[in-house]
């Protein structure tokens, strides 16, 4: 499912550009270029969501494009340190993102007792599953 939220992107005379998203508790954001900036907003929206849902918060509704202005966030339009200054929609597929992004395998390498590997091995017991189920038992983490 697509989130969709409007950022207010400042650029500054050097080509930075932050992106503030007043919906999220003034979440911010930065990149070198419009490029960097865009993708670090995805990554930023994506990675808030992602946390927000995880731990059971209700996100705010988004407001609308209109009602965001620079002045609502206190930015002086005038400021003589930016070039330039928008609100833009940003938007992103958080689950698909996550997969990508946040979920990604890591290797762990780890020791146990020869007895217990030959038992498990026997089994057919994959080792993976077996300390991924272990450690979200551990943490309190439900298990789908």
């Amino acid at each position: 499912m697509l989130s969709v939220y409007p950022g207010i992107f400042i650029q500054d005379k050097q080509g930075r550009i932050t992106v503030i998203f007043p919906d999220l508790n003034h979440l911010a954001t930065f990149g070198d270029d419009m490029n960097e900036a865009m993708e670090m907003a995805v990554d930023c929206l994506a990675g808030y969501i992602h946390s927000e849902k995880r731990a059971g918060n209700e996100l705010p509704p988004p407001s609308p494009v209109e009602s965001v202005t620079p002045q609502s966030e206190g930015i002086d339009e005038h400021d003589p340190d930016i070039a330039r200054l928008f609100v833009s929609l940003v938007s992103v597929d958080v689950e698909e993102y996550a997969k990508t992004h946040f979920n990604k395998a890591v290797k762990k390498t780890l020791s146990i007792p020869r007895w217990l590997n030959d038992m498990a091995t026997a089994r057919k017991i994959n080792f993976s599953k077996a300390l991924q189920n272990a450690l979200k038992k551990e943490l309190g983490i439900e298990q789908a």
